[in-house]
């Protein structure tokens, strides 16, 4: 098994307000050195597949910081054949021009929050880039990185069939090999929320949104980039490594300023906040703040709630050896054989896995089929 390392939060995701407030790059390299030989000493003895640079703007680390993350990360773990290092970036002037200097750290795969190819679109979801300057980013990603994807979100207030068409075939034809393409969900807190219980935004309605959804796949698929999982399309070979040993419940170290990590049957949760972090290294070497044991229904639940937005599925015989769980104690059989008679779901030999016609209510029938037990675990 593959120890994937994930900066998932590193002190840079704010960088420019850090460079103005004066950051001591020395002393931020040397805390997260010091946690990632932390994990390592504990989380060791396997390859890494994969490093992911991310959670808000990491693009504007020093790129001598992110080398040196990198080369630590190879001289502890070291590294499998063609490991996929991957950076988050913003699609601004600003991060671009970061990343000729990034690439040559150590970076070969970007993912860019481009979100829309509209001005007002952007403006509507609080984006500071324009589109003009989204695709320029873009292009200059493409020109450094040997992998980028791209995410759009979609399903925005007054988006129809014909409008959202138009949106993705542009977003297509940017050549790209994997595209994230997410629903706007209307999450409880935020400015949309307010908006939406104020009477001044109107979400689109579930029908709507549906036939916007079922045009996206056929779309992708038509330009050989089907859906791998709920909303992330690839071409065969360029699925973000990364991501998928998420989805296929694997272990992760999570590295610096609230980094989640799964090694073994424990998560681990780093101090969120950049001084506590420093903090907690400077105390006891590592900036874990909770390492919680995690019995084998939380770890069976979380499989199944992963792995079923997978378009590969999840091998339950597989589950029930790795967590010592018979099969209808992790699974609802009833809902199952209804949902497969329904076509919403499939089975083939001890693997099943969600259909295209179920993947558009993918959050109600994943209620359906994993077992009470294992939810209320």
């Amino acid at each position: 098994m593959h120890w994937p390392f994930c900066a998932k939060k590193c002190p840079y995701c704010d960088f420019n307000s850090h460079v103005r407030g004066g950051v001591d790059v020395a002393a931020w390299q040397a805390a997260l050195i010091a946690d990632m030989r932390a994990e390592a000493a504990v989380a060791g003895g396997e390859s890494l597949a994969s490093i992911f640079f991310g959670g808000g703007t990491p693009s504007l680390m020093p790129p001598p910081l992110v080398a040196a993350l990198i080369a630590e990360a190879e001289t502890l773990w070291g590294f499998a054949p063609g490991i996929e290092i991957t950076l988050e970036a913003n699609p601004s002037s600003v991060e671009a021009a970061n990343f000729a200097a990034l690439a040559a750290a150590g970076i070969n795969r970007a993912s860019l929050g481009v979100q829309s190819l509209d001005d007002a679109e952007l403006r509507f979801l609080g984006r500071v880039h324009g589109a003009d300057e989204a695709l320029r980013a873009l292009e200059t990603a493409q020109a450094h990185f040997t992998r980028v994807s791209f995410d759009m979100i979609y399903a925005l207030p007054g988006h129809t069939p014909e409008l959202w068409e138009a949106r993705l075939v542009r977003a297509l034809a940017q050549g790209t090999g994997h595209m994230s393409l997410y629903q706007l969900t209307i999450e409880p807190g935020t400015r949309f929320a307010s908006d939406v219980r104020r009477g001044r935004l109107m979400p689109l309605d579930d029908d709507a949104a549906a036939a916007l959804f079922d045009i996206t796949q056929a779309l992708t698929g038509a330009a050989g980039l089907p859906a791998y999982e709920t909303s992330n399309h690839a071409r065969a070979g360029e699925e973000s490594r990364h991501n998928l040993t998420y989805w296929r419940y694997q272990d992760y170290a999570g590295i610096g300023p609230g980094a989640h990590g799964r090694r073994g049957a424990v998560a681990t949760v780093r101090h969120k906040k950049p001084e506590n972090f420093l903090a907690a290294v400077a105390r006891q070497g590592d900036g874990i703040a909770e390492a919680r044991a995690l019995c084998a229904a939380d770890q069976a639940a979380e499989a199944l709630l992963m792995g079923l937005r997978l378009g590969e599925g999840v091998d339950l015989a597989g589950l029930s050896a790795r967590f010592g769980l018979p099969r209808d104690g992790m699974i609802d059989e009833r809902a199952l054989e209804r949902l497969l008679g329904l076509g919403m779901m499939w089975a083939a030999d001890t693997r099943i896995g969600v259909s295209p016609e179920g993947r558009g209510v993918l959050d109600a029938l994943l209620a359906e089929v994993v077992a009470d037990t294992l939810v209320a675990a």
